[in-house]
Parts: structure tokens; sequence; C-alpha cells
């Protein structure tokens, strides 16, 4: 098999090396990191490494593996070649199990030698200052070596090959989705650490300095369109036509790439160019965007080529990260601002800027307390208030004469229809769930927090950008799936160049949410926002 190979290699420049059995972690796994895997075959060995046995192959290779890439000797082409090996034998790793095993020895045995910090943090608490500022700067200097993890001098040399920073962001992705599957244990501890360095290097290597600002056109190159199209979060890319219609006339297409990844776009965005502020996707993606709302012309029926005199709001309809294993390294809002630039250049009348966003999570968070509301009810909790802050009896019974339910709780038919999207084959029930979902809309978006910070991730990102929440936008999307997000619902975040910065800073640093009159209204009808009006910090714009 291939990793055996680089392995058979990697013990052979270590045998060359005289790299010992004792310079070499023991063979035998920790707790926890096992694995038995029959697939693998034991092999004959260079001397000066340790026996494999079948149950614990995968574990004592991948110390093998690590440890070659750690030598401090040898010519650059030798490190070059074996931190090659290193990732070839990650990428050998087929099943996430094995991967699993592979980072959690990386991050358990070759990260920070605490002993190490501890004498000499301890040195320097006993004796630093009596030795004299260069003996203090030294000890320093040795404790700021030691608090590198020594996995760091790996990823270092990988990031000098071709294609390594590529790989580093791949593994990354790896290592978040076993974080997001796995309980809190040691091991988890060690891989956190280990996430957290990556973050920390990847956020160096991508800072806005480095990342080259490029427009896609329907002249870019085909394998870069492919990718555009792949890449599509937000709104699916359905065809060619479509395609060429998201990069055409009236559209901008921007991505972030980087040097070290090329032809691979770090993070897309998607503009609309229009003469007013858009409310429903439908009309961005069949429409051209400069025809009014609610006119019937399809993009067929209007001029292909672009008339910059109606041209003077852009309109930012999807932006997407490409990249997994760049989660939280901020790089969408650096774009934004780009584009803003860019834009600003070419359309010097251009004034106005706003995302039509989705509203991911919404609905689930609705389904959600209403299941809540249910059980309370079933265990015999008195809910009145609570049920008033879902629904205001009139309102319930409205729905009930719509749905023409007379023996079923109301609530249980609400969860069900939904959930099904069944209410939206009712025109009437449509028209008068169209209050209270606007209602609770603004209440998930601005009352609902996470660490003083809005619940929702996208109000979040635009919210820290510096945009205003300006105005939610009934049946925004309705596609199977914006019902299934947001009952159908989006919202616009407006950007006002010259207060971002301000806007930015008072919600990063205060959780103060500018929102325009349309959302207060709506907010102010939630009666929690009423009984607790004191805690929540708003600025009308």
């Amino acid at each position: 098999m291939k990793y055996l190979t680089i392995m058979r290699r990697l013990c052979f420049e270590a045998s060359k090396l005289r790299l010992s059995t004792q310079s070499l972690p023991s063979a035998s796994p920790p707790n926890g990191l096992n694995l038995t895997t029959s697939h693998y075959q034991s092999t004959s060995l260079p001397p000066g490494v340790p026996m494999l046995n079948p149950n614990g192959q995968l574990t004592s290779t991948t110390r093998c593996i690590i440890n070659a890439a750690l030598l401090p000797e040898g010519s650059s082409s030798t490190l070059e070649k074996n931190a090659k090996s290193f990732c070839d034998f990650y990428k050998s790793l087929l099943l996430p199990m094995e991967r699993c095993v592979f980072l959690k020895i990386l991050a358990h045995e070759y990260s920070i030698n605490h002993k190490a910090v501890a004498e000499l943090s301890h040195g320097l608490s006993t004796s630093g200052q009596e030795r004299g500022m260069s003996f203090l700067l030294k000890s320093e200097d040795k404790l700021r070596q030691a608090l590198k993890p020594q996995y760091s001098q790996i990823f270092c040399q990988i990031g000098h090959i071709e294609h390594g920073v590529k790989f580093i962001v791949d593994m990354r992705a790896d290592l978040l989705n076993i974080l997001s599957t796995s309980g809190i244990d040691q091991d988890n501890a060690d891989l956190r650490a280990l996430n957290s360095y990556l973050r920390e290097i990847l956020t160096l290597w991508f800072s806005v300095g480095l990342l080259q600002l490029e427009q896609i056109t329907w002249q870019s190159p085909c394998d870069m369109l492919q990718k555009i199209s792949e890449y599509e979060a937000v709104h699916p890319i359905r065809n060619w036509a479509d395609l060429k219609r998201r990069v055409g006339p009236y559209r901008r297409c921007f991505v972030f790439t980087h040097g070290s990844m090329p032809k691979e776009p770090i993070v897309v965005l998607h503009t609309a160019l229009t003469n007013q502020i858009a409310s429903s996707i439908q009309h961005i993606v069949k429409n051209s965007p400069v025809v009014n709302e609610g006119s019937e012309a399809s993009m067929s029926s209007c001029e292909t080529t672009e008339d910059p005199c109606a041209i003077n709001t852009a309109i930012f309809y999807s932006i997407t990260s490409t990249q997994k294993g760049l989660q939280g390294v901020e790089l969408g809002n650096y774009l934004i601002k780009r584009v803003v630039k860019e834009l600003v250049t070419e359309f010097p009348k251009m004034d106005t800027f706003s995302s039509l966003s989705p509203i991911p999570g919404f609905k689930d968070w609705l389904v959600g307390e209403i299941n809540t509301v249910v059980h309370l009810k079933e265990i015999g909790e008195q809910l009145d208030d609570e049920e008033r802050r879902l629904f205001t009896k009139s309102e319930l019974r409205s729905f009930s004469a719509a749905l023409g339910i007379t023996d079923k709780p109301i609530l249980e038919v609400l969860k069900k229809v939904f959930s099904t999207n069944s209410w939206m084959q009712n025109d009437h029930l449509t028209r008068i769930l169209q209050p209270p979902l606007m209602r609770l809309c603004a209440r998930y978006l601005f009352i609902e927090k996470r660490r003083g910070y809005c619940l929702n991730p996208v109000a979040n990102f635009h919210l820290r950008n510096g945009a205003v929440m300006w105005r939610l936008n009934w049946f925004g999307d309705v596609s199977p799936r914006g019902l299934n997000a947001s009952c159908g619902l989006m919202v616009n975040y407006r950007y006002y160049l010259d207060q971002t910065e301000q806007f930015s800073k008072e919600y990063i640093e205060n959780q103060t949410i500018e929102v325009s009159s349309q959302i207060h209204d709506l907010v102010k009808q939630v009666s929690y926002y009423q009984e607790n009006k004191s805690s929540f910090k708003a600025s009308l714009l």
C-alpha cells in the first residue's frame, strides 16, 4: 500500500540520520487512540524503528511519520521530502476514524512541552531580575520558544511546499468535523489547542494584504466558473444559463484568491446592480435587477447592455466562504469593503449598498418555541404569558378558523403546517400569518442572543461589519430552501459608508444594534421586549 511505501522511505531516512528508538515516543497508543485495522499488513522495517503489530500499526506508523517530519537535521530537500511524505500519508488515510487517530496523536504527543515551560517560568520568577537584563531577555526568549508546540515546526515546513497551504486548510476542516461530533475530554483539549494554533497561522497567512481580488465574468477560465457554481451555498446555481446570468450584465461576481491556492476561490460575493433595494431574491435571480419589482419582464426581454445611468444601488445577495478550514478567519467583511471600493470607482454615482440576506434558523427556532409551549402546557404549566409572546389569542382564533380546527390544539396544528410548509397552499392563512411571522422574525433577529450578540449568524456577520438591520421582506424567498429556512422571509442589512465604522464599534463593544423604523416597530409589538426594554440596546436610524 502507498502509506507503507512512504513509511519505508521515511524510516530509511531516519536510520541514516541515526535516529535511535529511545528518541521516539512510546509505540503503545495512549488511552482512546488504539485502532484495530485488519487491512494493514506487517512488513520488515529498517534497524532503529520499532516493530509494528497489526492492531497498533496505524498509531505506530503515524508516530514514525511525524518523527521523520520533525528531524532537525538534513538538507532542505530532505526536509521538504519529509514534509511532503507527511502530507501524502495523511491524505492516504481515507477513513474519518483513521484521520481522527492521526490528529489525536499529533495533538496529544507533539504539543507544548509543559514541563519545560514550568521550569523556565519558575526560573524567571525566582531569579530572573537578580541576574540582570541580559539573562532575563535570554530566558524570555527560551520561554517563548518552549511555548511553541512541537508540531509548529511541521506546519511551517508544510507551508513552504507546493499545495502545502491548501493541505493545512483541508486538515483543519477535518479537525473541525472531529471537534463538532465528539464529546469533551482530554484528547479534545489537545485537539482544541491544535485547532487554535492552525487558526492563528491561517489568519496570518490569509491576511487581507496577501489576498487578490478578482472579478469573475463569462470570459473567466472554465475551471473557475465551475468552482463558482459548485461552491454557491446560499442560492444554488441551477445550470450554465443561470451561471451566465449571475456573472453577466447588471451583475458582479468577485472572489478573493490566494497565491498559495491558485485558481481556488476563497470567498465569493455575488452582487446585483439595481436602482432600488431589492426585497425578493426571485426578482434578482430571474429578472434583470433594473426592472421594477412586480414587473413581469424577464431578463431576456431586457437590454443586455448595462446602462450606468440606471444603476445607483448594489445588492449583496450571496456571500460564500468556500473553505471550511478557514472558519473563524475573517475574510467576508474585507471582501465586501473591497468590492464597495471597486463599484464606487466604476459607478461614481452609486450611493446605496445593501444585502438581501437569508435568515437561516428562523423556522427551526419558531418550531422549537412552539414545541416548548406545547410541552409545558402538557405538564400543566400556566402559559398564557408565554403563549402570548408567540401569538395573541385573537391570532390563534383566526388560525383555527382558517384551518377549520375545532377539536385539536391549534399550536400542534401550526407546528405541523410550518414543518411541512403546507400553509403556503392556503391563501387566507398566508395573509393572516404575515403580521405574526414578521413580528416573530423581528424578535428572532433582534431579541434572541448568544453571548450578548445576535443568535442568527448572518445578522451577527453584517452587524459586526457596521450594517443597519434595515428591512424584513415578506415572501423574499419562496423557494423550498427559503421556506424551510425562514418561512420565506429575507432581510436587508444596509451599509451607510460614512457610518459603518461607528456602527461596527457600537455593536462589537456595546452590543448596540442599529435598526430602521420598520424593524423597531415590529420589535415593539413583542410583549417580551416591552417588559424588558431596558435590557436591549437599540439605536433607531
